[in-house]
């Protein structure tokens, strides 16, 4: 198998829906707003195998110092053949000129995941967030 990696959104809000649920992201269930988060992100880069979209990454940015990394996910069938190491490679490298390349893992236990590509988790650092109850 030869999986190809594209900045292209050819991608479809099906396509999008069924690798989200693969990770059981609650994304996946709000495959519009979904969809459209995606197409107005400063960066998406997918996976695919053929016509099977296996991975994606996206990252907003504000155009000069900062890139903020979110979404790496790859399907379940796929992970462990280096596709989501990939997909960060090619953030760093389009971000190389940024001050700061930046993500939040939700779960501790993936942060050894990043750190592999130069991460350090923050001193200081705290993540926060609010969510709307009427999601």
């Amino acid at each position: 198998m030869t999986i190809t990696y594209t900045e292209e959104r050819t991608f479809t809000k099906d396509q999008v829906q069924r690798l989200f649920r693969s990770v059981g992201w609650v994304s996946g269930e709000y495959p519009d707003q979904l969809y459209r988060a995606l197409i107005g992100s400063s960066t998406v880069i997918s996976a695919w195998d053929g016509d099977r979209l296996v991975g994606l990454v996206r990252a907003l940015d504000d155009g000069a110092m900062l890139a903020y990394m979110h979404y790496v996910l790859v399907d379940p069938e796929y992970q462990g053949q280096g596709i989501a190491g990939h997909m960060v490679r090619m953030i760093q490298e389009k971000y190389r000129d940024f001050f700061y390349v930046e993500v939040m893992p939700e779960e501790r236990k993936n942060a050894s995941f990043y750190e592999r590509f130069g991460f350090k988790v923050m001193t200081d650092g705290v993540a926060m967030q609010t969510v709307n109850p009427n999601w």
